[in-house]
């Protein structure tokens, strides 16, 4: 998956928005109003950091090379995924898939009845 694929994926879940609140080189993929994914558009490698729940991404780790902790986030919650062609688009899919739900997972009751309406 490239940027623009990873991208318009995001944006097919609902309730997604996307902003440039760091710079203009970081893309940020909110649902009502909380980050579930970072694209760093200044990066020469394809990649996209995600919540993660920390045991989960202590095994994602040791699974998959391409997985590492995001620098810029709560290394126990967020990871960041490096694109290439050893991780297939279901995958990547699924990690983006698991973000949004932990993210929609702490939405006030209201918020996520809406998404699920």
């Amino acid at each position: 998956m490239n940027v623009e694929e990873l991208r318009d994926y995001c944006l097919s879940l609902k309730g997604t928005t996307e902003s440039f609140p760091f710079d203009e080189f970081s893309l940020v993929l909110k649902v009502q109003g909380k980050m579930f994914a970072l694209i760093p558009l200044d990066n020469p490698e394809t990649q996209i950091a995600l919540k993660c729940d920390p045991e989960k991404a202590i095994a994602l780790r040791e699974e998959y090379s391409a997985v590492v902790p995001a620098w810029h986030f709560n290394k126990k919650h967020w990871n960041t995924v490096f694109i290439d062609n050893r991780l297939t688009r279901k995958l990547i899919c699924e990690w983006i898939d698991n973000s949004y739900q932990l993210v929609v997972a702490g939405l006030p009751k209201k918020l996520r009845e809406e998404l699920q309406s």
